[in-house]
């Protein structure tokens, strides 16, 4: 939430900016629905509608439009192909993208400081957008939503909130690397340990929620669901067994195993001699990660955090 956090300071500084989103995109545009972007008069700005050529005009138009005083809410299309009269964005990677812009003055502070709150204490919400300005709701969770009527009346609608979960099972350098890395990503970031005292634990300030638990009772811990990611990296083979018997059958959309080939294959052999279904087996990610070579663990955690977004966007 950095993003409106950066927004609400500047209206607290009593500075307008330009708000842009994109709320509808098509094909290979390189700015995606949901992506935003704010442009104060004085050349300060953050986020992103997709960057290139296209970008650096568009935030040339806001700083124009802020020197004209306040406009209404309008969109721009932009068709990133050069074969085209109309809409033309100067870029050729093909697709398209419509892009709201939203004058923002003081009179929006209670409206960032709402996101910010709400998002912050883990509450979820609904950001509005249409021709008459943005607006949120604490009560409304759905998918992002997207009509356009004509160029003068459209609506998009975006959730608040996480989408994603991950879980780690495990809390030493990598776990605290990993903790890191998927929160950066947007992910919520749920630790556990069994160790109490650990000190990569206690300084751990990237996860949302750590705790020191028994691994005989991780199932009650870890949900089921397509939005649910599992990381497993114990302090050891025992640990790790223990943690996939209770876990093995989970209905998860990833679940990775940190440890050498050696390793994983007896332990693998362990779990068929015990009668665990080799159907189960395969569906674990290990050795984790996309293969790079990794050695530290803010490497290793990139190659999580790698194999994860491709089977995230899968």
């Amino acid at each position: 939430m950095q993003f409106w956090k950066n927004i609400l300071t500047q209206l607290e500084q009593d500075k307008p900016l330009v708000l842009m989103v994109v709320i509808h995109s098509e094909g290979s545009s390189p700015g995606r629905q949901g992506f935003k972007m704010w442009v104060g008069a004085d050349g300060e700005m953050g986020g992103s509608i997709g960057g290139g050529f296209m970008e650096h005009k568009l935030v040339e138009l806001s700083k124009y439009l802020l020197q004209k005083g306040i406009f209404k809410p309008f969109i721009k299309r932009q068709i990133h192909q050069t074969n085209i009269a109309k809409d033309r964005s100067g870029m050729i990677c093909s697709g398209e993208q419509t892009i709201a812009f939203y004058y923002l003055n003081n009179e929006y502070i209670n409206f960032c400081k709402n996101i910010v709150e709400q998002s912050e204490s883990g509450q979820f919400g609904m950001i509005e957008m249409n021709e008459r300005g943005v607006f949120f709701d604490k009560n409304i969770l759905q998918h992002s939503f997207f009509l356009q009527k004509n160029t003068n009346e459209w609506t998009y609608k975006e959730p608040l909130g996480f989408r994603h979960f991950v879980y780690i099972i495990g809390a030493g350098h990598v776990g605290l690397a990993c903790s890191r890395m998927m929160r950066d990503l947007g992910f919520y970031v749920e630790i556990f340990d069994d160790r109490a005292g650990l000190n990569t634990l206690i300084h751990n300030e990237f996860a949302h929620k750590k705790q020191v638990i028994d691994y005989k009772k991780i199932d009650q811990y870890i949900p089921e669901g397509e939005n649910i990611y599992v990381i497993l990296m114990s302090f050891g083979y025992k640990t790790d067994e223990l943690c996939i018997q209770q876990l093995i059958h989970k209905k998860v959309k990833y679940f990775g195993v940190m440890g050498s080939s050696e390793k994983m294959k007896t332990l693998f052999a362990s779990l068929v001699q015990q009668g665990y279904a080799q159907a189960d087996i395969d569906r674990l990610h290990s050795p984790i990660g996309i293969q790079i070579n990794s050695k530290t663990p803010t490497e290793i955690a990139v190659s999580i955090a790698a194999e994860i977004i491709k089977v995230k966007n899968t």
